[in-house]
Protein backbone atom coordinates (compact mmCIF):
# COMPACT_ATOMS: atom_id res chain seq x y z
CA UNK A 1 0.00 0.00 0.00
CA UNK A 2 2.75 2.72 0.93
CA UNK A 3 4.64 1.37 -2.02
CA UNK A 4 1.41 1.95 -4.24
CA UNK A 5 1.01 5.34 -2.77
CA UNK A 6 4.42 6.34 -3.45
CA UNK A 7 3.96 5.73 -6.83
CA UNK A 8 0.59 7.70 -7.42
CA UNK A 9 2.22 10.75 -6.02
CA UNK A 10 5.23 10.26 -8.48
CA UNK A 11 2.51 10.92 -11.21
CA UNK A 12 1.55 14.56 -9.65
CA UNK A 13 2.97 17.82 -10.60
CA UNK A 14 7.13 18.15 -9.78
CA UNK A 15 6.60 19.88 -6.76
CA UNK A 16 4.82 16.39 -5.42
CA UNK A 17 6.28 14.50 -7.00
CA UNK A 18 9.52 14.89 -5.26
CA UNK A 19 8.25 13.83 -2.13
CA UNK A 20 6.90 10.89 -4.63
CA UNK A 21 10.49 9.64 -5.69
CA UNK A 22 12.04 10.32 -1.65
CA UNK A 23 9.16 7.45 -0.29
CA UNK A 24 9.86 4.96 -3.48
CA UNK A 25 13.71 5.28 -2.01
CA UNK A 26 12.37 4.78 1.12
CA UNK A 27 10.20 1.98 0.79
CA UNK A 28 12.96 0.17 -1.74
CA UNK A 29 15.70 0.85 1.61
CA UNK A 30 12.80 -0.37 3.97
CA UNK A 31 13.65 2.73 5.91
CA UNK A 32 9.85 3.67 7.30
CA UNK A 33 11.67 6.03 9.69
CA UNK A 34 12.78 7.99 6.74
CA UNK A 35 8.98 7.26 4.87
CA UNK A 36 7.15 8.21 7.70
CA UNK A 37 9.41 12.20 7.71
CA UNK A 38 8.66 12.32 4.07
CA UNK A 39 5.14 11.59 4.83
CA UNK A 40 5.08 14.46 7.52
CA UNK A 41 7.12 17.31 5.60
CA UNK A 42 4.65 15.84 2.97
CA UNK A 43 1.44 17.07 5.04
CA UNK A 44 3.47 20.41 5.90
CA UNK A 45 3.86 21.28 2.52
CA UNK A 46 -0.36 21.07 1.14
CA UNK A 47 -1.06 22.47 4.68
CA UNK A 48 0.88 25.66 3.56
CA UNK A 49 -1.27 26.04 0.54
CA UNK A 50 -4.95 25.93 -0.91
CA UNK A 51 -5.49 22.34 -1.64
CA UNK A 52 -5.78 21.35 -5.17
CA UNK A 53 -9.14 20.21 -6.73
CA UNK A 54 -7.35 16.72 -7.76
CA UNK A 55 -3.97 15.23 -7.55
CA UNK A 56 -3.61 13.20 -10.53
CA UNK A 57 -1.09 12.01 -13.16
CA UNK A 58 0.48 14.62 -15.74
CA UNK A 59 -1.63 13.07 -18.39
CA UNK A 60 -5.13 13.42 -16.29
CA UNK A 61 -3.90 17.11 -16.08
CA UNK A 62 -4.71 17.52 -19.75
CA UNK A 63 -7.16 15.10 -20.07
CA UNK A 64 -9.64 17.08 -21.69
CA UNK A 65 -13.13 17.55 -20.10
CA UNK A 66 -16.09 15.77 -21.75
CA UNK A 67 -17.29 19.13 -24.38
CA UNK A 68 -19.78 20.84 -23.43
CA UNK A 69 -20.77 21.74 -26.82
CA UNK A 70 -19.55 25.16 -26.44
CA UNK A 71 -15.28 25.65 -26.91
CA UNK A 72 -12.97 28.11 -25.68
CA UNK A 73 -13.51 29.73 -28.95
CA UNK A 74 -16.74 29.26 -29.91
CA UNK A 75 -16.79 31.66 -26.57
CA UNK A 76 -14.43 34.05 -27.37
CA UNK A 77 -13.67 33.60 -30.99
CA UNK A 78 -10.32 32.72 -32.68
CA UNK A 79 -8.88 36.47 -32.42
CA UNK A 80 -9.61 37.46 -29.02
CA UNK A 81 -6.46 38.11 -27.23
CA UNK A 82 -7.53 36.05 -24.42
CA UNK A 83 -7.20 32.90 -27.03
CA UNK A 84 -4.32 34.00 -28.44
CA UNK A 85 -2.51 34.60 -25.01
CA UNK A 86 -3.04 31.11 -24.32
CA UNK A 87 -2.30 29.96 -27.40
CA UNK A 88 0.55 31.63 -27.75
CA UNK A 89 1.99 30.73 -23.96
CA UNK A 90 1.21 26.89 -25.09
CA UNK A 91 3.08 27.27 -28.08
CA UNK A 92 5.88 28.93 -26.27
CA UNK A 93 6.01 25.94 -23.61
CA UNK A 94 5.88 23.27 -25.92
CA UNK A 95 8.45 24.41 -28.39
CA UNK A 96 10.87 26.57 -26.34
CA UNK A 97 10.52 25.16 -22.68
CA UNK A 98 9.85 21.30 -23.23
CA UNK A 99 11.80 21.19 -26.54
CA UNK A 100 15.29 22.39 -24.25
CA UNK A 101 14.23 20.40 -21.30
CA UNK A 102 14.14 17.13 -23.46
CA UNK A 103 17.43 17.77 -25.39
CA UNK A 104 18.23 14.16 -24.39
CA UNK A 105 15.54 12.56 -26.17
CA UNK A 106 15.48 13.84 -29.44
CA UNK A 107 12.35 12.24 -30.83
CA UNK A 108 9.88 13.30 -27.68
CA UNK A 109 12.03 17.08 -27.78
CA UNK A 110 11.02 16.81 -32.23
CA UNK A 111 7.00 15.60 -30.90
CA UNK A 112 7.25 18.86 -28.54
CA UNK A 113 8.14 21.21 -31.24
CA UNK A 114 5.75 19.73 -33.55
CA UNK A 115 2.89 19.79 -31.16
CA UNK A 116 3.79 23.33 -30.59
CA UNK A 117 3.11 23.95 -34.18
CA UNK A 118 0.11 22.46 -34.17
CA UNK A 119 -1.41 25.01 -31.20
CA UNK A 120 -0.74 27.61 -33.04
CA UNK A 121 -2.18 25.86 -36.35
CA UNK A 122 -5.42 25.02 -34.68
CA UNK A 123 -8.40 27.60 -35.92
CA UNK A 124 -11.84 25.37 -34.12
CA UNK A 125 -12.17 22.71 -31.56
CA UNK A 126 -11.76 19.82 -32.93
CA UNK A 127 -7.70 21.02 -33.82
CA UNK A 128 -7.59 22.08 -30.35
CA UNK A 129 -9.03 18.39 -29.06
CA UNK A 130 -6.39 17.16 -31.09
CA UNK A 131 -4.11 18.63 -30.19
CA UNK A 132 -5.25 17.72 -26.49
CA UNK A 133 -4.97 13.75 -27.75
CA UNK A 134 -1.43 14.31 -29.28
CA UNK A 135 -0.22 16.19 -25.93
CA UNK A 136 -2.09 13.66 -23.80
CA UNK A 137 0.38 10.95 -25.56
CA UNK A 138 3.22 12.83 -25.45
CA UNK A 139 3.24 13.38 -21.66
CA UNK A 140 2.48 9.49 -20.89
CA UNK A 141 5.88 9.18 -22.65
CA UNK A 142 7.47 11.77 -20.92
CA UNK A 143 6.25 9.88 -17.38
CA UNK A 144 7.68 6.90 -18.91
CA UNK A 145 11.21 8.24 -19.79
CA UNK A 146 11.12 9.89 -16.55
CA UNK A 147 10.61 6.76 -14.90
CA UNK A 148 13.51 4.92 -16.89
CA UNK A 149 15.81 7.76 -16.00
CA UNK A 150 15.06 7.85 -12.40
CA UNK A 151 15.59 3.82 -12.28
CA UNK A 152 18.64 4.62 -14.43
CA UNK A 153 19.95 7.37 -11.83
CA UNK A 154 19.11 5.05 -9.19
CA UNK A 155 21.47 2.21 -10.24
CA UNK A 156 24.18 4.80 -11.49
CA UNK A 157 24.51 5.75 -8.13
CA UNK A 158 24.42 2.23 -6.78
CA UNK A 159 27.19 1.40 -9.34
CA UNK A 160 29.15 4.53 -8.10
CA UNK A 161 28.77 3.97 -4.36
CA UNK A 162 29.73 0.49 -4.83
CA UNK A 163 32.91 1.79 -6.57
CA UNK A 164 34.07 4.06 -3.75
CA UNK A 165 33.40 1.48 -0.87
CA UNK A 166 35.90 -0.87 -2.55
CA UNK A 167 38.46 1.77 -3.26
CA UNK A 168 37.65 2.66 0.44
CA UNK A 169 38.64 -0.67 1.61
CA UNK A 170 42.30 -0.44 -0.79
CA UNK A 171 43.27 2.59 1.12
CA UNK A 172 44.36 1.01 4.40
CA UNK A 173 47.21 3.39 4.77
CA UNK A 174 46.27 6.80 2.73
CA UNK A 175 43.91 8.14 5.82
CA UNK A 176 43.25 11.52 3.84
CA UNK A 177 42.10 9.87 0.45
CA UNK A 178 39.54 7.62 3.11
CA UNK A 179 38.17 10.54 4.54
CA UNK A 180 37.40 12.41 1.26
CA UNK A 181 35.69 9.33 -0.15
CA UNK A 182 33.66 9.20 3.06
CA UNK A 183 32.21 12.56 2.40
CA UNK A 184 31.28 11.53 -1.17
CA UNK A 185 29.25 8.35 0.33
CA UNK A 186 27.20 9.87 2.84
CA UNK A 187 26.54 12.49 0.40
CA UNK A 188 25.17 10.04 -2.36
CA UNK A 189 23.79 7.86 0.50
CA UNK A 190 21.08 10.41 0.96
CA UNK A 191 18.68 12.96 -1.23
CA UNK A 192 21.13 14.12 -3.31
CA UNK A 193 20.86 18.35 -2.08
CA UNK A 194 22.01 21.02 -5.11
CA UNK A 195 23.86 23.17 -2.49
CA UNK A 196 24.63 20.40 -0.49
CA UNK A 197 26.78 19.16 -3.27
CA UNK A 198 27.90 22.70 -3.80
CA UNK A 199 28.97 22.85 0.04
CA UNK A 200 30.89 19.72 0.04
CA UNK A 201 32.42 20.19 -3.56
CA UNK A 202 34.13 23.63 -2.31
CA UNK A 203 35.25 21.90 0.75
CA UNK A 204 36.81 18.83 -0.80
CA UNK A 205 38.17 21.14 -3.49
CA UNK A 206 39.85 23.32 -0.10
CA UNK A 207 41.17 20.18 1.52
CA UNK A 208 42.70 18.40 -1.56
CA UNK A 209 44.82 21.83 -2.52
CA UNK A 210 46.11 21.78 0.69
CA UNK A 211 46.82 18.10 1.19
CA UNK A 212 47.91 18.13 -2.34
CA UNK A 213 50.75 21.05 -1.19
CA UNK A 214 51.13 18.89 1.90
CA UNK A 215 52.18 15.69 0.37
CA UNK A 216 54.58 17.57 -2.11
CA UNK A 217 56.67 18.72 1.12
CA UNK A 218 56.76 15.43 2.65
CA UNK A 219 57.76 14.16 -0.54
CA UNK A 220 60.36 16.49 -0.94
CA UNK A 221 61.61 15.90 2.61
CA UNK A 222 61.98 12.39 1.83
CA UNK A 223 63.84 13.18 -0.87
CA UNK A 224 66.48 15.17 1.07
CA UNK A 225 66.31 12.47 3.47
CA UNK A 226 67.67 9.57 1.26
CA UNK A 227 70.20 12.58 -0.62
CA UNK A 228 71.88 12.84 2.76
CA UNK A 229 71.84 9.26 3.14
CA UNK A 230 73.41 8.64 -0.06
CA UNK A 231 75.83 11.22 1.20
CA UNK A 232 76.42 9.46 4.69
CA UNK A 233 76.83 6.34 2.84
CA UNK A 234 79.83 7.89 0.28
CA UNK A 235 81.62 9.27 3.38
CA UNK A 236 81.84 5.94 5.24
CA UNK A 237 83.50 4.85 1.45
CA UNK A 238 86.34 7.59 1.05
CA UNK A 239 86.79 6.73 5.20
CA UNK A 240 86.91 2.94 4.48
CA UNK A 241 89.00 3.34 1.31
CA UNK A 242 91.38 5.94 3.25
CA UNK A 243 91.86 3.49 6.37
CA UNK A 244 92.79 0.58 3.69
CA UNK A 245 94.69 3.25 1.89
CA UNK A 246 96.82 4.05 5.22
CA UNK A 247 97.41 0.29 6.29
CA UNK A 248 98.83 -0.64 2.93
CA UNK A 249 101.10 2.47 3.20
CA UNK A 250 101.85 1.52 6.56
CA UNK A 251 103.07 -1.78 5.86
CA UNK A 252 105.39 -0.47 3.06
CA UNK A 253 106.78 2.18 5.01
CA UNK A 254 107.70 -1.00 7.40
CA UNK A 255 108.94 -2.85 4.81
CA UNK A 256 111.35 -0.23 4.67
CA UNK A 257 112.71 0.31 7.76
CA UNK A 258 113.83 -3.07 8.44
CA UNK A 259 115.63 -2.66 4.69
CA UNK A 260 117.09 0.46 6.23
CA UNK A 261 121.19 0.87 6.00
CA UNK A 262 121.56 3.98 8.66
CA UNK A 263 119.56 6.68 11.03
CA UNK A 264 118.90 8.85 8.80
CA UNK A 265 116.58 7.03 6.27
CA UNK A 266 114.76 5.57 9.14
CA UNK A 267 114.34 9.09 10.35
CA UNK A 268 113.19 10.57 6.68
CA UNK A 269 110.50 7.35 7.19
CA UNK A 270 109.29 8.35 9.96
CA UNK A 271 108.77 11.62 9.12
CA UNK A 272 106.37 10.25 5.71
CA UNK A 273 104.53 8.21 8.22
CA UNK A 274 103.93 10.73 10.34
CA UNK A 275 102.43 12.95 7.26
CA UNK A 276 100.73 10.12 6.23
CA UNK A 277 99.09 9.69 9.96
CA UNK A 278 97.89 13.12 10.22
CA UNK A 279 96.12 13.29 6.50
CA UNK A 280 94.36 9.93 7.92
CA UNK A 281 93.46 11.42 11.00
CA UNK A 282 92.72 14.56 9.12
CA UNK A 283 90.06 13.03 6.85
CA UNK A 284 88.72 10.97 9.69
CA UNK A 285 87.89 14.42 11.95
CA UNK A 286 86.46 15.85 8.23
CA UNK A 287 84.24 12.96 7.81
CA UNK A 288 83.21 12.66 11.20
CA UNK A 289 82.01 16.60 10.78
CA UNK A 290 80.33 15.71 7.92
CA UNK A 291 78.31 12.82 9.32
CA UNK A 292 77.33 14.65 12.49
CA UNK A 293 76.30 17.53 10.06
CA UNK A 294 74.07 14.53 7.97
CA UNK A 295 73.20 13.19 11.05
CA UNK A 296 71.56 16.94 12.53
CA UNK A 297 69.91 17.48 8.87
CA UNK A 298 67.97 14.19 8.73
CA UNK A 299 67.03 14.65 12.19
CA UNK A 300 65.15 17.40 11.30
CA UNK A 301 64.32 16.55 8.02
CA UNK A 302 62.92 13.66 10.06
CA UNK A 303 60.97 16.14 12.15
CA UNK A 304 59.99 17.90 9.40
CA UNK A 305 58.07 14.96 7.89
CA UNK A 306 56.65 13.82 11.26
CA UNK A 307 54.75 17.39 11.44
CA UNK A 308 53.82 17.61 7.95
CA UNK A 309 52.23 13.77 8.49
CA UNK A 310 50.38 15.42 11.85
CA UNK A 311 48.90 18.51 9.51
CA UNK A 312 48.18 15.50 6.62
CA UNK A 313 45.99 13.83 9.15
CA UNK A 314 44.10 17.17 10.35
CA UNK A 315 43.79 18.40 6.77
CA UNK A 316 41.90 14.42 7.03
CA UNK A 317 39.73 15.78 9.89
CA UNK A 318 38.18 18.34 7.95
CA UNK A 319 36.47 16.54 6.11
CA UNK A 320 34.43 15.63 9.50
CA UNK A 321 33.56 18.92 9.75
CA UNK A 322 30.16 20.28 8.38
CA UNK A 323 31.90 23.88 6.49
CA UNK A 324 28.87 26.17 7.37
CA UNK A 325 28.66 25.64 10.97
CA UNK A 326 31.23 23.69 12.42
CA UNK A 327 29.32 21.29 13.69
CA UNK A 328 30.55 17.54 12.62
CA UNK A 329 29.24 15.97 9.27
CA UNK A 330 27.70 12.61 9.37
CA UNK A 331 31.37 10.60 8.94
CA UNK A 332 32.47 12.65 12.29
CA UNK A 333 29.07 12.01 13.56
CA UNK A 334 29.37 7.98 13.19
CA UNK A 335 33.53 7.94 14.23
CA UNK A 336 32.27 10.08 17.88
CA UNK A 337 29.23 7.87 18.01
CA UNK A 338 31.16 4.19 17.34
CA UNK A 339 34.10 5.37 20.19
CA UNK A 340 31.10 6.37 22.56
CA UNK A 341 29.15 3.28 22.09
CA UNK A 342 31.81 1.05 22.72
CA UNK A 343 32.84 3.26 25.67
CA UNK A 344 29.33 2.75 27.41
CA UNK A 345 29.49 -0.61 26.71
CA UNK A 346 32.76 -1.41 28.30
CA UNK A 347 31.95 0.63 31.25
CA UNK A 348 28.01 0.07 31.21
CA UNK A 349 27.59 3.74 31.36
CA UNK A 350 24.71 5.68 29.40
CA UNK A 351 24.75 6.90 26.67
CA UNK A 352 22.21 9.61 25.16
CA UNK A 353 21.39 11.35 21.90
CA UNK A 354 19.34 14.39 21.22
CA UNK A 355 17.64 15.07 17.41
CA UNK A 356 17.16 19.17 17.27
CA UNK A 357 15.24 20.88 14.44
CA UNK A 358 14.61 24.24 14.19
CA UNK A 359 11.13 25.61 14.29
CA UNK A 360 9.59 26.84 11.32
CA UNK A 361 12.84 27.28 9.15
CA UNK A 362 11.57 27.31 5.91
CA UNK A 363 9.47 30.47 7.05
CA UNK A 364 12.67 32.13 8.05
CA UNK A 365 14.26 31.20 4.72
CA UNK A 366 11.43 32.45 2.69
CA UNK A 367 10.62 35.57 4.50
CA UNK A 368 14.82 36.56 5.41
CA UNK A 369 16.79 34.69 2.69
CA UNK A 370 19.07 31.56 2.46
CA UNK A 371 21.97 33.75 4.04
CA UNK A 372 19.85 34.61 6.96
CA UNK A 373 18.77 30.61 7.19
CA UNK A 374 22.66 29.58 7.47
CA UNK A 375 23.22 32.63 9.79
CA UNK A 376 20.57 30.80 11.99
CA UNK A 377 22.12 27.04 11.79
CA UNK A 378 25.35 29.03 12.84
CA UNK A 379 23.71 30.94 15.82
CA UNK A 380 22.12 27.68 17.23
CA UNK A 381 25.30 25.59 16.96
CA UNK A 382 27.26 28.29 18.81
CA UNK A 383 24.89 28.45 21.65
CA UNK A 384 25.06 24.92 22.11
CA UNK A 385 28.93 24.44 22.46
CA UNK A 386 28.31 27.60 24.90
CA UNK A 387 25.96 25.81 26.84
CA UNK A 388 26.62 21.63 26.82
CA UNK A 389 29.58 20.19 28.51
CA UNK A 390 33.10 19.64 26.34
CA UNK A 391 32.45 15.95 26.18
CA UNK A 392 28.80 16.78 24.18
CA UNK A 393 29.63 16.43 20.57
CA UNK A 394 26.93 18.29 17.96
CA UNK A 395 27.09 16.71 14.61
CA UNK A 396 24.51 18.85 11.38
CA UNK A 397 22.23 15.30 10.62
CA UNK A 398 20.75 17.17 7.41
CA UNK A 399 19.31 20.82 6.39
CA UNK A 400 18.49 22.23 9.76
CA UNK A 401 18.79 18.86 12.29
CA UNK A 402 21.13 18.63 14.15
CA UNK A 403 22.07 15.70 16.37
CA UNK A 404 23.89 15.99 19.95
CA UNK A 405 25.56 12.64 21.53
CA UNK A 406 26.16 12.71 25.50
CA UNK A 407 28.19 10.46 26.95
CA UNK A 408 27.57 9.75 30.74
CA UNK A 409 24.07 11.15 30.53
CA UNK A 410 20.94 8.96 31.18
CA UNK A 411 17.41 10.18 29.58
CA UNK A 412 16.23 12.55 32.42
CA UNK A 413 19.61 14.75 32.13
CA UNK A 414 19.79 14.80 28.49
CA UNK A 415 15.91 15.88 28.58
CA UNK A 416 17.17 18.82 31.22
CA UNK A 417 19.89 19.85 28.93
CA UNK A 418 18.35 19.83 25.98
CA UNK A 419 15.75 22.60 27.73
CA UNK A 420 18.82 24.67 28.62
CA UNK A 421 19.72 25.13 25.49
CA UNK A 422 15.92 26.33 24.99
CA UNK A 423 16.46 28.72 27.51
CA UNK A 424 19.72 29.82 26.37
CA UNK A 425 18.58 30.40 22.81
CA UNK A 426 15.43 32.49 24.31
CA UNK A 427 18.48 35.14 25.72
CA UNK A 428 20.64 35.24 22.58
CA UNK A 429 18.55 37.04 20.03
CA UNK A 430 19.09 36.22 16.68
CA UNK A 431 20.10 39.58 14.94
CA UNK A 432 19.76 39.85 11.02
CA UNK A 433 18.99 43.11 9.30
CA UNK A 434 19.17 44.75 12.79
CA UNK A 435 16.13 42.74 13.66
CA UNK A 436 15.96 40.59 17.10
CA UNK A 437 14.48 37.38 15.98
CA UNK A 438 13.64 34.57 18.52
CA UNK A 439 15.13 30.76 17.05
CA UNK A 440 13.62 27.65 18.43
CA UNK A 441 13.92 24.31 18.18
CA UNK A 442 12.15 21.18 18.87
CA UNK A 443 14.14 17.60 20.14
CA UNK A 444 13.85 14.52 20.81
CA UNK A 445 15.80 12.41 23.29
CA UNK A 446 16.92 8.65 23.45
CA UNK A 447 19.32 6.92 25.22
CA UNK A 448 20.92 3.90 23.94
CA UNK A 449 19.99 0.58 25.21
CA UNK A 450 23.42 -1.79 25.29
CA UNK A 451 24.52 -2.60 22.30
CA UNK A 452 21.74 -0.49 20.03
CA UNK A 453 22.66 0.49 16.89
CA UNK A 454 23.17 4.08 16.13
CA UNK A 455 20.64 3.76 13.28
CA UNK A 456 17.72 2.61 15.75
CA UNK A 457 18.90 5.19 18.63
CA UNK A 458 18.42 8.11 16.00
CA UNK A 459 15.29 6.83 14.67
CA UNK A 460 13.53 6.61 18.01
CA UNK A 461 15.16 10.49 18.69
CA UNK A 462 13.75 11.28 15.29
CA UNK A 463 10.42 9.85 16.67
CA UNK A 464 10.51 11.69 19.34
CA UNK A 465 11.10 15.16 18.05
CA UNK A 466 8.25 14.78 15.58
CA UNK A 467 6.58 14.50 18.42
CA UNK A 468 7.46 17.40 19.88
CA UNK A 469 6.99 19.03 16.71
CA UNK A 470 3.46 18.03 16.46
CA UNK A 471 2.31 18.90 19.69
CA UNK A 472 3.51 22.62 19.47
CA UNK A 473 6.87 23.02 19.01
CA UNK A 474 10.05 24.40 20.92
CA UNK A 475 9.37 21.25 23.17
CA UNK A 476 11.49 18.61 24.51
CA UNK A 477 9.69 14.88 24.01
CA UNK A 478 11.47 11.92 25.79
CA UNK A 479 11.87 8.74 23.36
CA UNK A 480 10.07 5.25 24.65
Amino acid sequence: MLSSFAASLQKSPPEIALYGQRLNRAVKAKDWADYSKGLNQLVEKLSTRPPPSRVGSLVDVVEPPASSGISLMDSFGEDDPMVRILKDSLYRTLSLALTSLLQTTPKLAADAEALGTAVRQATNEAGMNQVASRLKQLCFQIELKSGDSAEQQELLLRLFSLLLENVHELLDHDNWLRGQIEVVQNLIAGPIDHRALQDATRSLKDVIYKQGVLKSSIEESQSSVKNMMTTFIDRLEVIANSTGNYHLKMDGYSQKISQARDGAEVGKLVSAMMNETKLVQSEAIRSRDMMLVAQKEVKDAEDRIRELEEKLAHMSELVREDELTGSLNRRGLDDVFDREADRADRRGTPLCAAMLDLDNFKKLNDTHGHAAGDEALVHLVRIVKQTLRSIDVIARYGGEEFLIVMPETDLEEAAQAMTRVQRELTKHFFLINNERLLITFSAGVAMREPRETQESVVNRADRAMYDAKNSGKNRVVKAD
